[in-house]
């Protein structure tokens, strides 16, 4: 039986990394918490990389340097300020990831906080049960990892993460096609996947403020306005169509090398000799798969098999070897400093993975 009506949920986690950290504390719960992306410079240089919703009630979001948030906070003595562990929330996300995927026809691995889930032969075109089915998958990620997330369930990717966003956090929003309309129409146009501040802008200035205004502009003026592509993706948007499937794409979130040395050493150039011979295995991997990545971590078992490791986020996505080999040189220089004890195994990987094409404009929103 081929169902006319897809029935596509987008799950989305709320404010993943903090969430993560106050899995491990439950303690951080009632505090502003920020996990931050510290740079090498030290000091509070830096970016904000999650903040749970206490802190933004302080302006504090996504994106400000340290120092900023410090600013913001400064009336709460109790603001908690923790480095990124990547490698847990990894771990965490691969989890959450396993539970969707056990609940989905067609499972979409989109990042470590969010997925696309295909759903319709399994709650046979029914929009109530797949009601149901959402909330039993929010209930079991709480009951198995203690974490909240928002789901939109809908006909189609585009209105599941409009939908995921509308209630956040810990919202379940449901879009049957009947209520598409009356759904969308009140929404202000960034509301749409894509849509940024400059072309929210250049809208108002139009006096266009939400989709029921957006609708009253033909194809003709969005094509001249914005091109071809994006005047079509906006134009079907704000009337909830989306033809884009739900493509299988795995929860592959590092790609890895690890090997035991010829001998246990601290010796530096012969570290650094092996680690470039595991950089270049890596990118192998990393070509052959399309992809990029935005973070490079390196990994040491040492003698007394004790484990030490260090990470670096880039500023952009790259698939570069060279790239890859000078953040690997800079991290090993790092993670030498100090170092007392031989390492007898060495690893490096690579993680924030991403399609090697990116984001080339508002309608690869995916």
């Amino acid at each position: 039986m081929v169902l006319e009506t897809r029935v596509v949920f987008h799950i989305d986690f709320d404010y993943f990394y903090a969430q993560c950290e106050e899995t491990r504390s439950p303690q951080l719960k009632s505090k502003p918490v920020c996990v931050c992306v510290f740079s090498d410079r030290g000091g509070d240089s830096g970016a904000i990389a999650t903040a749970n919703y206490t802190a933004r009630k302080y302006g504090v979001k996504s994106g400000i340097p340290i120092s900023f948030a410090k600013k913001r906070l400064e009336e709460r003595e109790d603001a908690v300020f923790l480095p990124v562990d990547f490698d847990f929330y990894s771990e965490v996300s691969q989890q959450a990831m396993e539970i969707m995927e056990k609940n989905a026809d067609i499972f979409e691995y989109v990042g470590r906080d969010e997925a696309y889930l295909d759903v319709t032969e399994r709650v046979e075109g029914d929009f109530k049960k797949a009601n149901h089915l959402a909330q039993q998958i929010k209930n079991s990620i709480r009951d198995k990892l203690k974490l909240s997330c928002s789901v939109g369930v809908s006909p189609n990717k585009l209105i599941s993460k409009i939908a995921s966003d509308f209630q956040k956090p810990d919202g379940l929003t449901t879009v049957p096609p009947e209520k598409i309309e009356e759904f969308l129409e009140p929404l202000k146009i960034r509301a749409i996947p894509g849509i940024g501040k400059k072309t929210e802008a250049k809208f108002l200035e139009m006096n266009l403020g939400t989709i029921q205004d957006l609708k009253k502009i033909d194809i003709f003026t969005l094509n001249k306005e914005f091109g071809r592509k994006t005047g079509a993706y906006i134009y079907n948007a704000v009337r909830g169509i989306d033809n884009e499937p739900v493509k299988k794409r795995e929860a592959r979130i590092q790609f890895s090398k690890i090997s035991t040395l010829k001998k246990d050493s601290k010796d530096y150039q012969f570290l650094y000799e092996n680690i470039m011979e595991l950089c270049k295995e890596v990118h192998e991997v990393v070509k052959k798969n399309n992809k990029m990545f935005k973070s490079v971590g390196i990994h040491f078992v040492q003698s007394d098999l004790s484990n030490k490791s260090k990470s670096k986020m880039l500023r952009n996505p790259t698939s570069s070897i060279e790239e890859l080999q000078k953040t690997a040189e800079l991290l090993l220089k790092e993670a030498m400093e100090n170092q007392n004890i031989t390492i007898r195994r060495l690893g490096v990987k690579v993680s924030e993975l991403s399609e090697i094409q990116g984001q080339s404009d508002i309608t690869s929103y995916f």
